[in-house]
């Protein structure tokens, strides 16, 4: 587990945006059928306006995608395309799993590109194997702790790589 403090919501936008360029100078084309080794799945998960979706505005643009992130909602995803795919999930208003089938999830979830999905514990059955969650936590009207769990060996990695570039501007 690696462990942030966010100050702000600019400090939070900044931790996403480091996450983002990672990610995208790491990433790997390649695939093992079902895009096991190209996919990047995270999982944000947090009550209402702790600023998951401040995070992701950073990682979409720390992915160089277009255009910005916005909260999708009311339509559930949202895509950007830059170098390469990312899916914006916002589970919020899912009324059920049914919905989730609907919108084709294995496709986005298994398929090349990142995929960050915001109330991602709606859906934790349909977590996959390997992951990267993301937990925030209130400490005050500003202040948060965000939490980075890893589960896999590619998730470690940019966890490593994370916590290097950041050591400097966060403290635990």
């Amino acid at each position: 587990m690696l462990s942030f403090l966010s100050a702000s919501p600019k400090e939070t936008y900044r931790l996403g945006y480091r996450l983002g360029k990672i990610i995208v100078h790491n990433y790997s084309y390649k695939t093992a059928g079902d895009g096991s080794d190209s996919n990047k799945i995270i999982c944000l998960v947090g009550s209402l306006g702790i600023g998951k979706t401040t995070f992701v505005q950073g990682l979409v643009s720390g992915l160089k995608a277009m255009p910005s992130a916005t909260s999708p909602s009311f339509k559930l995803v949202n895509e950007y395309f830059g170098k390469l795919p990312v899916y914006h999930f916002d589970l919020y208003r899912l009324e059920g799993i049914k919905d989730l089938r609907n919108l084709g999830y294995r496709e986005y979830f298994y398929g090349q590109g990142v995929t960050v999905i915001e109330w991602a514990e709606k859906i934790k059955n349909f977590w996959p194997k390997e992951y990267l969650a993301i937990y925030f936590h209130r400490l005050g009207e500003k202040e948060r702790k965000i939490n980075f769990i890893s589960q896999g060996g590619k998730y470690r990695r940019i966890l490593k790589k994370l916590e290097v570039i950041t050591s400097e501007d966060f403290s635990d």
